[in-house]
């Protein structure tokens, strides 16, 4: 199966490495390069060996959000400098969403721009980071800050390497396949199928991981450089991302992963939906029930707070130093471009805070 676009195709079936080595023999790279982290080098590395055709060498980085930075980019450039590669070299990402996204970006810049290609190992890339062409760093434990919007070639996506990941990780997928289904505007129907994840066949939870990625591909497909709809992918987002970044300021080796803080993200911002747009004050309440029975529930104090809501004027939605919401009418209708008081954002986490 592929989903094909002018941002580039997504192959993701059986076939999908015959495709990716029927590209590899037609453009022909002058070298070939796969980024990795310390786990995807022991657990995915293997089978991607067993998979495509070509020889390559191997580029490591430290696994985490927190080597998602400047200095990272620079080990990764110069050891492309020093083993030779030039314009015509390719470089195939294989990891999550810190991989995809380091990955773009650094050969995005390198000699003004080498091809790439994503192959997405963890649920999260394959929903949404490998998905729409975002390639970045964060700067100063500031989520995202430093990018650039350029499609890989190709996206392969092969779900067995999702048996490699430990739980925390699905679950952190699991998020943004939740947002999507918030956000969706042609079956409302995959909103109910998420939150009915554990009642669910094996194989239909692949086509679930299958539909998201379409939802993506859909959205971005009709907004590429992000001036209208395509801001509806940030839903939940705005606190989400603040969080994330106030959880890796305060203590790194305790920090949250990017799905568990969009999570609450998603929360919070859906209760704003129903206090600002009469959002569905069932689908809120299904929502925080499924997000407080999976995710990790989090405790944030009036100060914890008040510090998140300073890191929201670092969002990149913002104009002219007000911070821009994406809030929901109902499920699949955007209110885009919302400003938020700020009391109803503490009153958004006492209610996250509340288990029913």
């Amino acid at each position: 199966m592929k989903v094909s676009s002018s941002e580039g195709q997504v192959f993701y079936d059986k076939n999908a490495f015959k495709v990716l080595n029927k590209f590899l023999k037609k453009t022909n790279p002058s070298s070939l390069f796969v980024l990795v982290d310390q786990n995807t080098e022991k657990y995915c590395l293997e089978i991607l060996k067993y998979r495509i055709d070509f020889d390559f060498k191997v580029i490591s980085i430290q696994a985490g959000e927190e080597f998602k930075t400047l200095d990272t980019c620079a080990y990764i450039w110069e050891t492309l400098s020093n083993s030779g590669a030039d314009r015509k070299s390719l470089l195939i990402n294989l990891g999550g969403g810190v991989i995809t996204d380091i990955g773009g970006f650094t050969a995005s810049c390198f000699k003004r721009g080498i091809s790439f290609i994503h192959i997405p190992t963890s649920l999260l890339g394959m929903v949404d980071a490998a998905i729409g062409g975002k390639n970045g760093v964060d700067f100063k434990n500031l989520k995202n800050q430093i990018g650039v919007i350029r499609n890989p070639e190709i996206v392969i996506i092969e779900k067995d390497f999702l048996k490699t990941l430990p739980y925390e990780q699905v679950v952190s997928g699991f998020a943004e396949m939740l947002k999507h289904g918030l956000i969706n505007s042609k079956n409302q129907k995959y909103f109910e199928d998420c939150l009915a994840v554990e009642r669910l066949r094996h194989v239909q939870i692949r086509h679930l991981i299958d539909e998201s990625i379409t939802i993506k591909q859909d959205v971005v497909s009709s907004d590429i450089e992000e001036k209208g709809l395509r801001k509806v992918l940030n839903y939940g987002h705005t606190l989400g991302h603040a969080i994330e970044s106030f959880r890796m300021s305060k203590d790194q080796s305790k920090h949250l992963l990017h799905g568990e803080a969009i999570a609450i993200g998603l929360v919070l911002e859906t209760y704003i939906s129903h206090k600002m747009y009469d959002f569905s004050i069932e689908n809120l309440k299904q929502l925080k029930s499924f997000v407080h029975k999976y995710f990790p529930f989090e405790k944030f104090s009036r100060a914890d707070i008040d510090k998140i809501i300073q890191l929201m004027k670092y969002d990149k939605k913002n104009v002219s130093n007000q911070v821009n919401f994406v809030l929901l009418k109902s499920l699949g209708k955007p209110a885009l471009d919302c400003v938020v008081e700020h009391d109803l954002i503490y009153k958004a986490f006492k209610y996250y805070h509340i288990v029913d």
